[in-house]
């Protein structure tokens, strides 16, 4: 599972994704501070 971590001011969201292209798209889409990372 990839996954988004978006730090948004005094906010955290997280979005998952299940294929890595498509949290590569997703990720280009933050105009803040993400992550993205891969977990079991």
């Amino acid at each position: 599972m990839w996954v988004i971590t978006l730090f948004d001011q005094a906010n955290v969201r997280i979005f998952e994704y299940a294929e890595k292209a498509e949290a590569t798209k997703a990720l280009k889409n933050f105009n803040n501070y993400a992550v993205l990372t891969y977990t079991y």
